[in-house]
């Protein structure tokens, strides 16, 4: 046990101060046994909560006080080397970081992580397989509980072979590996409640302007617009399915082919196409919802919210994504056998959609 400081308020021998040359040095695992007067085996298996240990109730409570009042942190390396283990899950994702759901996935992630006691080691590998492998090695390194392997929009994926040495979860993705346990949107459900919004508003004759580049997307929210037709009791017309190149180009450039098809409301592909299609009513001298009522999907508020009127669309669940991986990956919650998991997307209804009168 070492001795109470002198009158002249320095600390005596045998006590160091963390702060006494001027830079913060960390309390050792010595400095916590000689404070509460215990041997260094004893501090350890205290911080280890070994229970087992034969260490009176007194002992352990001098020594939290002693870790307490010195402000000592365990080396989480090396609890790492022992139990094999970290409180660390990875994320590595080919370009999410530069992304407008970047931070709703990572956010999604982390918070989830937070909640059961673990940190999130991020990593943005701009899709170079080179520094790919090179994150997941580090990540084995410091033996992550698991990792996330995220791509910025939903796509199949290959697994990095150098993923398999570690529990993963696919995030935003899927592969045909059957061991390879995923969560994506529902891009189906997606597109069905988009069109559900037009529908709920009396619209009966409803296009919908797919895009060209194959996607889970393209296929899911067309699925979608059909199911929703035929619940309503309407056919579907394939006539009134469009494609274009999913931005606002595009958008605008389908909006003459549009107009032709005697439609009172449309559903478009996402918030960029939206846009386009917007501009294009507009120089043609119609106003929204009164003469088109329209319906995107994304919720990119920098695009959905901010136009005039302001967009009702679908939101792909970016945060929800990141949450669910999170507990996937903890064995919280089970996904479908040999399937990926399905996130609903949410409808955001604003102004761009009003009742339609009856004819």
């Amino acid at each position: 046990m070492v001795s109470k400081e002198k009158s002249s308020g320095g600390p005596v021998s045998g006590t160091r101060s963390p702060k006494a040359s001027g830079r913060a040095h960390p309390v050792t695992l010595r400095q916590v046994a000689e404070e509460a007067g215990v041997s260094t085996a004893t501090v350890s298996l205290v911080v280890n909560k070994k229970k087992d240990a034969r260490i009176s109730a007194e002992t352990r409570k001098r020594v939290r006080d002693a870790i307490s009042k010195l402000g000592y942190r365990p080396n989480a390396l090396a609890k790492t080397l022992v139990s094999g283990t970290s409180r660390f899950i990875g994320l590595v994702a080919d370009a999410i970081a530069t992304t407008p759901f970047a931070g709703q996935i990572i956010q999604g992630a982390q918070d989830e992580a937070w909640k059961h006691g673990y940190a999130l080691l991020i990593a943005n590998t701009e899709g170079n397989a080179d520094l790919e492998n090179d994150a997941i090695t580090m990540m084995l390194e410091y033996k992550v509980r698991g990792i996330l392997y995220s791509t910025w929009f939903h796509r199949e994926t290959d697994v990095p072979v150098s993923l398999h040495e570690a529990d993963f979860v696919l995030v935003n993705c899927f592969s045909k590996d059957p061991d390879a346990r995923a969560v994506v949107p529902d891009e189906a459900q997606g597109g069905q409640s988009a069109t559900e919004i037009l529908l709920g508003h009396g619209h009966r004759r409803i296009a919908f302007i797919n895009a060209t580049t194959p996607a889970p997307a393209k296929d899911g929210r067309l699925e979608g617009y059909k199911r929703a037709l035929e619940n309503a009791g309407i056919p579907f017309d394939p006539d009134l399915v469009l494609e274009a190149y999913p931005d606002q180009e595009g958008g605008y450039g389908a909006t003459q082919e549009l107009l032709q098809l005697g439609v009172t409301a449309v559903y478009c592909y996402n918030d960029r196409m939206a846009m386009g299609l917007y501009d294009a009513l507009r120089e043609q001298g119609l106003s929204i919802p009164e003469d088109m009522a329209v319906v995107g999907f994304d919720n990119q508020e920098v695009i959905a919210a901010h136009l005039r009127p302001p967009l009702s669309t679908v939101a792909l669940p970016h945060y929800e994504l990141g949450a669910a991986g999170v507990r996937i990956l903890l064995g919280l919650e089970e996904p479908p056998a040999r399937a990926a998991a399905k996130i609903h997307c949410p409808t955001v209804e604003r102004t761009s959609v009003r009742v339609q009168a009856p004819a």
